[in-house]
């Protein structure tokens, strides 16, 4: 199945895959070259510890690669309505609060760097809406209202 990523987030998924097949790969030999020092290898715990890793890190590395094969780069979406890769401001009409987000894939989504998943119930309430539009965001406490100040 195809997973909609940015152009960043398919460049940092891609960066990471190069730093664990060179990086932490080298690291990890160097641990199981020197826990091999330790002797008998059915009781030498730091070796078995090491061989452990490297299977994690070869796991973690072919759920990577599968995911970039997988990807399907998407452009930010363009002009002044807010769909994925938007850059958008919010003003909560209730608050007043003014809240700035990016709308991306599931596996790039991070509050605090203010990316949002497009699969959020925020991201949808606003897909499709353009500066001055509100969009009303269905939550546990009721409806939450944002107006969009601006699309980039």
């Amino acid at each position: 199945m195809d997973e909609q990523m940015t152009p960043e987030g398919f460049a940092a998924l891609k960066a990471e895959l190069e730093d664990l097949e060179g990086r932490a790969r080298d690291e990890i030999a160097e641990n199981i070259k020197v826990a091999r020092g330790f002797g008998d290898l059915k009781e030498n715990a730091e070796y078995h510890e090491a061989k452990n890793a490297q299977a994690r890190l070869e796991t973690k590395i072919l759920t990577l690669r599968g995911r970039l094969a997988a990807a399907r780069v998407v452009e930010p979406a363009a002009g002044d309505v807010v769909g994925f890769g938007s850059s958008v401001e919010v003003e909560d009409e209730q608050s007043g609060r003014v809240t700035a987000y990016t709308i991306v894939s599931a596996t790039e989504a991070s509050l605090t760097e203010g990316k949002l998943s497009a699969e959020s119930p925020v991201a949808a309430a606003l897909t499709g809406k353009r500066a001055g539009d509100v969009a009303a965001v269905p939550t546990p406490r009721g409806e939450r209202r944002l107006k969009v100040r601006s699309v980039a």
